[in-house]
């Protein structure tokens, strides 16, 4: 079951779940939103705060069309805990490309775990676009 709405609603200034200090409306809010993410990281920081908020269009729009599934499914009844970035490699205003580590940490019925991953990101244009991950 998909979490209900109170239990994913963040309000402009709180702070964003993707866990940068910022307030959610300057930070993955206006990505969300469909604004294009400056930078790689800035990307993939908004991809975990669509898992809290079981955002799949944001999930779907920002991977690339070349390795973009049919349909994005969510695991149900995951409650993600918090995003650590260990490192980014290019991924700024000037690259083509870029790499985020990142480690996302979860609970399910009780069960904790992390997904530690290095994910891959192209520019086309102004947008950044999630091509894939591996799991080190």
């Amino acid at each position: 079951m998909p979490p209900r709405p109170e239990e994913t609603d963040v309000s402009p200034s709180d702070s964003c779940p993707c866990g940068s200090g910022r307030p959610f409306e300057r930070c993955c809010g206006p990505v969300l939103a469909g604004r294009p993410a400056p930078s790689a990281e800035r990307l993939m920081r908004s991809r975990y705060t669509a898992h809290v908020l079981d955002d799949r269009d944001h999930l779907r729009a920002s991977w690339h069309p070349s390795t973009r599934p049919a349909e994005v499914v969510l695991e149900p009844g995951v409650e993600w805990l918090g995003l650590t970035v260990l490192g980014t490699e290019r991924g700024g205003l000037l690259d083509e490309d870029g790499r985020v580590e990142f480690r996302a940490r979860w609970r399910r019925h009780g069960t904790e775990g992390e997904l530690h991953e290095i994910s891959r990101f192209v520019r086309e244009g102004r947008h950044w676009f999630y091509l894939d991950g591996l799991v080190p």
